[in-house]
């Protein structure tokens, strides 16, 4: 279950299918959740909330509070590189939809559904019907306005194990925010928040 594929000769030895059918398994449980508890929500505000919770970023996370890049890395052959798993949000993420198929494979959907409702109890709490993630917030305003928006990585620093990412947003070229991550995707999601935030400042400031 925990194996890489740079460590088998056949890549269907690897965690890989069990990703897949996690995959599916995450997305059942966390739809089926956000209709429970958002009964008036629209299809696609469900789609938007289901969408920030089962990131590849949010999986990364569940993982690295488990400890499973480290059990995968108890698995790995002498020769294997600690790069394979160590600071690799893919290869973490994966991990976590890995461990639920397995998980359903052998215990059920009834077992698995609580312990992803536990594991993902905070990203389930903080999605709000019509709330979108701030890099979507901004795009769609950038789009309204016309406005050329991108991400620039600033730096990568730290071990490969606690690596910082720093990002810039900018609009028309103009720098417009700064953030910090764990992932560069993390980096651009504070970038967005922060001009977010100061834009909104700005505003209530001009009202008053």
């Amino acid at each position: 279950m925990l194996t890489h594929r740079s460590w088998v000769r056949h890549r269907g030895d690897s965690y890989e299918r069990l990703e897949l059918l996690g995959d599916a398994v995450l997305q059942l449980v966390v739809t089926a959740e956000l209709m429970r508890r958002h009964g008036q929500a629209s299809e696609g505000d469900v789609a938007w909330m289901r969408q920030g919770i089962v990131s590849r970023e949010t999986c990364a996370r569940v993982a690295q509070a488990a400890g499973l890049p480290g059990r995968m890395q108890t698995f790995a052959p002498a020769s294997a590189s600690g790069s394979d798993v160590e600071g690799n949000e893919s290869v973490a993420a994966a991990l976590t939809e890995a461990v639920i198929g397995g998980g359903y494979l052998d215990l059920g959907l009834e077992a698995v559904e609580v312990a992803v409702l536990a594991a993902f109890a905070e990203p389930l709490s903080e999605a709000v019907p019509g709330r979108r993630d701030a890099k979507t917030t901004l795009q769609e305003l950038a789009q309204a306005d016309g406005r050329v928006l991108r991400y620039e990585l600033v730096s990568a620093e730290g071990p490969a194990h606690r690596r910082r990412f720093t990002s810039h947003v900018l609009l028309d070229d103009v720098v417009v925010g700064r953030g910090v991550g764990a992932s560069k995707q993390a980096s651009q999601q504070q970038a967005a928040a922060a001009y977010l935030a100061e834009s909104t400042s700005e505003d209530d400031a001009h009202q008053t």
